[in-house]
């Protein structure tokens, strides 16, 4: 018992010297909630199968319990002298495949959901490269590259000086987020084009790995507009820890907006203006020209 105090006292101790943020994210065990349905779905299932488990626990650890207390040597009890029982057999099996077969059946509805990407509203390729995204709306002649925000960038270099505390979202942050609207069905097609990522969003309950060479599926639709973010959650190299994901959910209208701006030619600022293009154009028709002058 005394080790017992000496070792409460001392995590008490530790707790009163940590930030209030800190205190509280140690905490945060269980799964998100999530704003999708899939993620509400699977966080319910979660909780079903651990209260499953809890009830279990607790009538087996409770029988042993009490046997040791009841039954001990102290009190004069004797060992008993079991036979065999066909009967006692056939209960503590079944019993256990009953449990099993109850928890099978609403998670294996639960993965056929997830694996179902039919009737989807909106299709994007989503690559992974060391170290950014790459999105492809298909269909919809709009693709960009999401790359690490530049003010998180310029904190991570050592010798930087910059605080990351005085970064918003330090090493959350996206120049280019992938923009969807809210309520649509959103079918995601993951692949990468060098080593393994995963494309992984905790509000939304999906993460699902980018292979090389493979495609895989997954899918959301996401109920509440905001931004959420996520990372990549397979070690993919050096700058494994600075390739993130946010995804901005709109209205309808506003994702309307943004894909007309899109398709109306709003390009990244890293990307040349059309009147730099116009030279090489030039260049190029007048290379037949010469040729056949030469001719």
């Amino acid at each position: 018992m005394k080790i017992v105090k000496h070792a409460a006292a001392g995590l008490l101790a530790g707790a009163a010297f940590l930030p209030t943020g800190a205190a509280l994210a140690a905490w945060e065990v269980n799964l998100p909630v999530g704003v999708t349905e899939l993620s509400r779905e699977i966080h319910g299932l979660h909780m079903l199968i651990f209260w499953i488990c809890v009830l279990i626990a607790a009538a087996v650890f409770g029988a042993m319990i009490y046997s040791i207390v009841k039954f001990r040597h102290s009190q004069g009890a004797v060992p008993a002298n079991f036979d065999h029982s066909t009967k006692a057999e056939i209960i503590w099996t079944a019993i256990p495949v009953l449990i099993l077969v109850g928890m099978a059946i609403p998670a294996a509805a639960t993965l056929v959901k997830i694996e179902d990407t039919r009737d989807s509203d909106l299709s994007i390729k989503v690559t992974g490269y060391q170290w950014k995204w790459h999105y492809e709306y298909l269909g919809q002649d709009v693709k960009f590259f999401s790359t690490l925000a530049r003010k998180s960038d310029a904190a991570r270099q050592v010798g930087s000086g910059i605080d990351p505390y005085t970064v918003e979202n330090y090493l959350l942050e996206v120049d280019q987020p992938l923009v969807v609207p809210v309520g649509a069905k959103v079918r995601v097609l993951l692949t990468a084009a060098d080593v393994i990522h995963a494309w992984w969003v905790p509000a939304f309950g999906m993460k699902k790995d980018a292979i090389p060479g493979f495609v895989n599926e997954l899918w959301f639709r996401a109920d509440t507009p905001g931004t959420y973010r996520g990372q990549c959650a397979e070690l993919c190299g050096r700058d494994h820890g600075f390739m993130p994901v946010v995804v901005e959910v709109k209205s309808k209208e506003e994702y309307e907006s943004w894909l007309a701006d899109r398709k109306g030619g709003s390009k990244p600022a890293s990307a040349p203006a059309p009147e730099a293009a116009a030279p090489a154009e030039q260049t190029e028709n007048a290379e037949p020209a010469t040729a056949t002058a030469a001719e």
